[in-house]
């Protein structure tokens, strides 16, 4: 089964960060209850970039399970033109989906909003991607140049209410980027003293190895005497 943040086995660690901590206070609460948060998402996709649905035609039975590892849930997108949806789960079974994209949420969002390099993410493994990577591709190309901006997006539907929901998420998202800042500090400051102990070990393997290779050379510079005498 594909979890949601809980299972360790073959699933990428999540980063220590604000969205972390989220998740873990989103473990006791049901799918169901976010239900609706993506409801209301994919009729926002719909309407306003119902050109990414029409290019996802071809593949319009094929799930795709997206899992953001720091949240206790998975997300099944069914990319159907007529009828999309896009499910919240605690698990899924892998042969439910065709594929998975699996990275923090952060970087999905980024990914979705086209704000950074796919190929980038996915060398340097932030964003990995099981099974049919044909299905991957066309939902990137998809996604790619439709101008998906989410928090405008649900700006602009709301109308008159548009601003102030402006005004709060931008405030909330400059807590969440201090948050995240502090948090840093707090995650260097704990692995500081592991990262001078490895440091300082590094430095003795490499004296040893010095000293072993000039004990080697002196060896064969003995012994060459020694050969000479004999012959």
């Amino acid at each position: 089964m594909i979890q949601g943040q809980g299972q360790t086995g073959g699933r990428t660690v999540p980063p220590f960060t604000p969205m972390l901590l989220v998740g873990l206070a989103l473990r006791s609460v049901r799918p169901s209850l976010l239900q609706p948060v993506f409801d209301a998402l994919m009729t926002l996709v719909r309407r306003r970039h119902p050109d990414i649905l029409d290019r996802m035609a071809p593949y319009a039975q094929a799930a795709v399970c997206i899992d953001p590892i720091d949240l206790p849930f998975v997300l099944v997108l069914e990319p159907d033109p007529a009828a999309p949806r896009l499910t919240v789960r605690r698990e899924i079974d892998p042969a439910e989906a065709v594929a998975t994209v699996r990275g923090p949420l952060e970087t999905l969002i980024a990914l979705a909003e086209g704000k950074v390099d796919g190929d980038a993410l996915f060398f340097s493994r932030q964003l990995v991607v099981e099974g049919d990577t044909e299905v991957v591709v066309a939902l990137r190309n998809a996604v790619d140049g439709a101008g998906i901006d989410l928090l405008e997006d649900f700006a602009t539907a709301l109308g008159p209410l548009g601003r102030p929901v402006r005004m709060v998420a931008g405030a909330a998202l400059g807590v969440f980027a201090r948050l995240r800042q502090d948090i840093e500090t707090v995650r260097q400051s704990l692995i500081a003293p592991a990262l001078q102990g490895t440091d300082a070990q590094s430095a003795r393997i490499a004296a040893l190895e010095a000293e072993i290779k000039a004990l080697r050379k002196q060896a064969k510079a003995q012994a060459k005497p020694a050969r000479s005498a004999h012959a």
